[in-house]
Parts: C-alpha cells; structure tokens; sequence
C-alpha cells in the first residue's frame, strides 16, 4: 500500500451493495481506440508478473515479447462492469516532494517516525494527537528525517510516499511502512461538516492554507484523522521511476491507479472513463491501494511527482466510470463472485 491517499477530500457515497458483472465489448468504451495502448502496455509489465495465478503468468509473458498492445489488450482481455450501487467517484494522488533534513533543529522539528516496534498489524495502537502531542516516540531512533511543515508531514502521510529534499539538494525517498490501526477519516468532510466550506471548495490545497492560516484550529482539525502512517526509505528506486505501489514496483504517472483490491485485482488493466473540467479516456493499471478507496467504482489516479502533480491531483473529484479488463476464461469464472 502506497499511501492513505488523496481520498481524503472524497464525500460519502451511496451505500455500497455486492457487486454486480456485466460483460461489454471494447466498442462499448468511450475514446477505446485513440488511446496510447503502448503506454499502458508498460505499465501493465511492470507489476503482470506479481500476479499469482497461472493463467495471468502465461499473458504477462506474452506481453513481454512486444506484441501490438492495443490488439494483445483486445484479443486476450474481457472488459467487465463492475459495480456495487455507489457512484463512481475518481480522485488524484502524487507524490510530494518537501523540504527536510536529517537532523532536528529549530528549522526542521517535524520528524517522520519508521515502523515502532511495539506496533503490531491489525491491533490499534497511539492515534495521531497521542503520537505528535505527549511525543511518546523520542528517544527511540525512530526518526528517518524531519521537516520544517507539519501540514505538509500530514498530507505526505495522506499520499504514503514522497521525496525528502536537503538543504543540500540531496533528495530521499521515503514509502509507506505501516500505519496505526486506525480508522482514517476525512479533514475535508469534516470543513464541509463543520460548515466552513462547502463541498465544491474543497481541495488539498485548500485545506493547506485553511490549516496555515488557523494553526490551533487547524492542528485540532488533523488530530481528528486518528490515523497515522509510518515510512521506511527506499532510495533504491531510480530516480526516473515512479514511487512504489502496493505491489512494491513503481508506479507510472497518468498510467497507475490505486483501487480497492477486494474488488479489482491488482495488476489488472482498468479502462477509466472520468468526467469533469479535464476528462480522461485511457487505459490504467490498477497497481495500488488506499485505505480511503472502498468499492467498485472508485479510483484514485496517480499525477507524478512534485508541486504541479499536487495541483493537478488535488482538483480531482469527478464522476465516470471505470471497467476492468479481464483474461477471457478469468472473467467467465469470475463475474458470479468476488475476485480472489
């Protein structure tokens, strides 16, 4: 898992019921032919062999040899419907680059904690205001950098990745590690609860100076999101590659999206039809999750790296529709259930 993502601005839908599977044709998607096929061919061997069934091994290694993409998509692929009774809802995620370093000083006092290791999976552990305000974690050699903005520590822990900058122009990569057990909540619902903006005002950026601007309001505003996450370094990736998803490979920008895994299977290309200001018809991989991404319609796509990816993602609210493509035989043995 990548991150806690950028669905934190995303509002409640439609109860969700057990999903539903319709069979379409590739003529039954919106803008199907002048896609990039050869883009999403590449995105899709980049996680194809992480995926644990024989019958997706024998079109990953297909798929490796270079065929034509856009007829290796349609000859082996069946594009199914999946839906729960919620509407789609299409939000954006990057990953930040901030301003840090490795020591504390006046400066840069906001630590980003690895993994305790009293911590165990699944269990509750401190909550967000336990861990930054009675800071029950010094002294432990947790800390992997520290940063100078505790509203940008927030919404590096929102994304699950980013890239540390220096002061000496170095740069580190840090990835999601683990998180507190939990649950996530949303600080955007909570502005348009609370009544200080309405819900077509609300964006990432928004609630960055909204916390700025009122910084007692704003650091109980984010302390209300129990939920905390936990990074490890992974300088290992190129600098050139996309941060780590779910399936611990690199994800591609415009080209990755995070989903709900119990749902939409990692790996799998999702043709996405969403609407809005800047609508977008391509082919994606689903090869991330998100602990704010619940259901068959919903899908947090990947802007990039930096400030513009930020902006861009941020603005990402938008309805459509998303179809999974399946392998042929996969699908037949599939749409009566949910996938494994």
């Amino acid at each position: 898992m990548i991150r806690a993502l950028a669905a934190s601005l995303a509002l409640t839908g439609a109860a969700m019921a057990e999903p539903t599977y319709t069979f379409l044709s590739f003529e039954d998607l919106d803008g199907w032919a002048a896609d990039d096929h050869a883009a999403a061919l590449a995105a899709f061997v980049e996680t194809c062999g992480d995926i644990p069934r024989t019958d997706w091994q024998r079109l990953c290694a297909f798929a490796k040899d270079g065929p034509a993409a856009r007829d290796f998509f349609e000859t082996f692929f069946q594009p199914v419907l999946i839906e729960d009774g919620a509407p789609m809802l299409f939000t954006g995620y990057y990953e930040p680059e901030i301003r840090g370093d490795l020591g504390w000083s006046e400066a840069y006092a906001h630590p980003i904690y690895r993994l305790p290791d009293d911590l165990v999976e699944g269990q509750p552990y401190l909550t967000r205001r336990e861990i930054q305000e009675n800071l029950p974690l010094e002294g432990q050699g947790l800390e992997i950098a520290w940063l100078a903005d505790p509203v940008e520590l927030f919404f590096l822990q929102v994304q699950g990745s980013g890239r540390i900058r220096l002061p000496g122009g170095d740069v580190i990569r840090v990835g999601y590690a683990g998180k507190n057990g939990r649950d996530y909540s949303s600080v955007g619902q909570r502005l348009i609860a609370d009544g200080v903006f309405e819900p077509h005002q609300v964006s990432a950026e928004t609630i960055k100076t909204w916390v700025k601007d009122n910084p007692d309001a704003g650091r109980e505003l984010l302390w209300q999101n129990d939920s905390y996450v936990f990074f490890r370094e992974v300088n290992e990736v190129p600098a050139e590659k996309g941060p780590l998803g779910a399936m611990n490979r690199s994800i591609t920008t415009l080209r990755s999206i995070a989903v709900d895994p119990s749902v939409t299977l990692l790996g799998a290309p999702v043709w996405i039809e969403k609407d809005g200001d800047d609508p977008m018809r391509r082919l994606m991989i689903a090869q991330d999750t998100g602990s704010a991404i619940k259901g068959a319609q919903r899908a947090d796509i990947f802007f990039g790296t930096g400030p513009e990816a930020g902006r861009l993602a941020g603005n990402i609210k938008d309805s459509g529709r998303m179809v999974v493509l399946m392998p042929v035989e996969y699908a037949l043995s599939k749409v009566t259930e949910p996938l494994e």
